[in-house]
């Protein structure tokens, strides 16, 4: 049994020796298109994070699992893959209490003017003629916060939001979502929200969900904050209107990721940026290693078990 990670540097410095258990493991750091199915001949089981595994992948080796290391499965030929008998699997919840923390860490950032006040004490505090320096900032309690998808993640964030005394209410993206604990707005009311955050997937009917028709919506001051994707938010709709409307953004991630040098995000006053981490902390690395090494030791001792896909 021969088992192959094609982009562990995703996982950062995650310890993955128990996988010798099942298999002879190799571990490549990184994968480009033109090296996939080299690096997959005489191979049973592939773990990948990013790296694309399509019918012609498929069709040039003998795979027998495909462990998505994500919860995202666009990146494999799910049909195809089972047309093919390969089985596929991927992780989730495993980053809920990670993402929902980096959200309030840039919303505290943003509100409380950390960075600002960090700045401050670090180059003029010194010089102060007295103990304090007061730029304005707000509290979080009173304020309404408005969620767009209130699946897990979204939850979560509701959840802390109201410890904090504000306001949840939300917008279901599918149409489909009833929860009874939070108040159901249209998509408009949400975007006049004092914070707004975004945990919901790409698809038709989010894509481009915000842009520059609603955009407007948000008022002064108030923080929009994406922790989705980022094909939901119109990246150059958002910086024509974000400093010029003075509110502020947080996002974690882009419509092209890394993130191209021309993105118009980058040109934002009011925005603070970062690289695709809310996933990431050392917690929930561990725990998607830990359910994809299940999954694997599922499917070789014989549990065909496609609860996953």
């Amino acid at each position: 049994m021969k088992l192959v990670f094609l982009d562990a540097l995703t996982l950062g410095d995650i310890n993955l020796d128990k996988f010798k258990e099942f298999a002879d493991v190799e571990i490549y750091q990184t994968t480009n298109k033109n090296q996939t199915i080299q690096r997959l001949q005489n191979v049973d089981i592939v773990c990948t994070n990013k790296v694309v595994i399509d019918k012609e992948v498929m069709d040039n080796t003998n795979l027998k699992m495909i462990q998505i290391l994500a919860t995202g499965m666009n990146n494999v030929d799910l049909e195809y893959a089972k047309q093919k008998g390969i089985i596929v699997k991927n992780v989730a919840g495993y980053s809920t209490n990670s993402v929902a923390q980096l959200t309030f860490a840039m919303v505290l950032n943003i509100i409380n003017k950390i960075s600002y006040y960090d700045n401050y004490s670090k180059n003029e505090y010194s010089n102060s003629e007295i103990f304090t320096h007061i730029v304005d900032f707000n509290e979080l309690n009173g304020k309404r916060w408005g969620i767009i998808g209130l699946g897990e993640i979204g939850k979560k964030v509701a959840s802390i939001a109201q410890s904090f005394g504000c306001e949840v209410v939300y917008y279901s993206t599918s149409g489909k979502n009833n929860n009874a604990d939070y108040k159901q707005v249209s998509l408009e009311e949400i975007l006049g929200s004092d914070i707004i955050s975004i945990h919901a997937p790409l698809n038709e009917k989010t894509n481009n969900l915000l842009n520059k028709n609603n955009l407007t919506l948000i008022k002064e001051k108030a923080i929009l904050i994406n922790m989705g994707r980022g094909g939901i938010v119109n990246e150059q709709d958002l910086a024509d209107i974000c400093d010029k409307n003075n509110f502020f953004a947080g996002f974690d991630v882009f419509s092209s990721e890394p993130i191209k040098k021309d993105n118009p995000l980058l040109t934002i006053k009011n925005i603070i940026l970062t690289p695709h981490i809310a996933w990431a902390s050392v917690e929930a690395r561990e725990k998607l290693v830990d359910l994809a090494y299940k999954n694997i030791e599922e499917f070789i001792n014989g549990k065909d078990n496609e609860k996953a896909l």
